[in-house]
């Protein structure tokens, strides 16, 4: 089997907060709000499978047993799950989301088989005046927090950060966040749906009932003293540059802006990830080997792709694992 870029069908997760921004990606989600479109994920709660090509039809879980060591490189197995080390997600925030923490990998009270979450947004889309939630005021204590979580006064102790198109967050387990009202995001982060609520504004879920909340975890998990979160604003960048916008022991995150083309060639260390964020054009390889491809498209390019070109005018999002520390 010869490797080629792999698109998937999305799975589709309805949310209280969800709308139905993801159709202006050409995507058909079914009714409902509709939150989040995970667009490459192995994990068990949304199996995504091919659409493209020989392979249309396989299930990511699949292909990680047939052609995993080889197609992802060195790098590209989760070592404590061997699952794909990735899920990548499409969100629509038509309401805010819960205010929230995750678990590092080492959090003893984490289910069988799951892994902590660190993870980044890139922002797609933002209306005016919108907004994130991003850490703690500074010098919060647990002893604070967990004070204003029993008087009601959480949103107090949090900081809050105007967004634009084109910001990107990234945000390791241990710091508090929240996606606000107004943005479509892409969100690349570890294989894990593991998320601890901290404070969700007393809101009635889906079923018309309070959703849980996690107090005891999530004052187990923050990291106090910050995580290392970072941010960068894009907007000063040129066609033909490539901008390294977020940086873990999990994955690394680069922006492209793409004029005309692009050379580009995988590592034989790890598969790529490719998010079109804005544009269209094609991928192409091999012996005049084609894709088009388009805003909101993600494909899973493996490692023994080799050279390969992105043509068109593109806003590219390109992720990588790196060898792990």
């Amino acid at each position: 089997m010869k490797p080629y870029p792999l698109q998937f069908k999305p799975q589709f997760k309805e949310r209280v907060w969800g709308g139905r921004a993801l159709e202006q990606f050409g995507l058909t989600p079914p009714e409902g709000a509709i939150g989040e479109g995970w667009m490459i994920s192995d994990h068990p709660n949304g199996i995504t499978k091919i659409v493209n090509g020989a392979l249309a039809g396989t299930g990511l879980d699949v292909l990680r047993e047939q052609f995993g060591a080889e197609w992802f490189g060195k790098n590209g197995l989760s070592g404590k799950s061997q699952r794909f080390p990735l899920l990548i997600k499409l969100l629509d925030c038509n309401d805010d989301l819960s205010v929230q923490v995750h678990p590092t990998d080492d959090y003893d009270k984490l289910p069988a088989g799951e892994l902590g979450k660190t993870e980044m947004w890139y922002i797609l889309s933002a209306k005016p005046d919108a907004k994130i939630i991003y850490g703690l005021k500074e010098n919060v204590t647990r002893e604070q927090l967990a004070a204003a979580i029993e008087s009601g006064q959480v949103m107090d102790q949090l900081q809050e950060v105007s967004v634009k198109a084109g910001d990107a967050f990234y945000i390791p387990a241990g710091t508090v966040h929240a996606l606000c009202s107004g943005v479509v995001v892409a969100e690349i982060q570890q294989n894990s749906d593991t998320t601890y609520r901290l404070y969700d504004y007393n809101r009635p879920g889906l079923d018309g009932k309070l959703r849980e909340l996690h107090i005891e975890d999530s004052l187990a998990v923050i990291a106090y003293e910050g995580a290392g979160a970072s941010y960068v604003d894009t907007s000063a960048m040129q066609a033909g540059e490539w901008l390294t916008i977020a940086e873990s022991p999990y994955f690394k995150v680069q922006k492209g802006l793409i004029a005309s083309d692009a050379q580009l060639t995988t590592s034989k260390d790890s598969f790529e990830i490719i998010v079109i964020a804005e544009g269209e054009g094609n991928i192409t390889w091999g012996e005049h080997h084609e894709q088009p491809v388009q805003a909101g498209q993600c494909f899973l390019l493996p490692a023994t792709l080799g050279v390969y070109s992105l043509e068109g005018k593109l806003t590219v999002l390109r992720s990588t694992v790196p060898a792990a520390e």
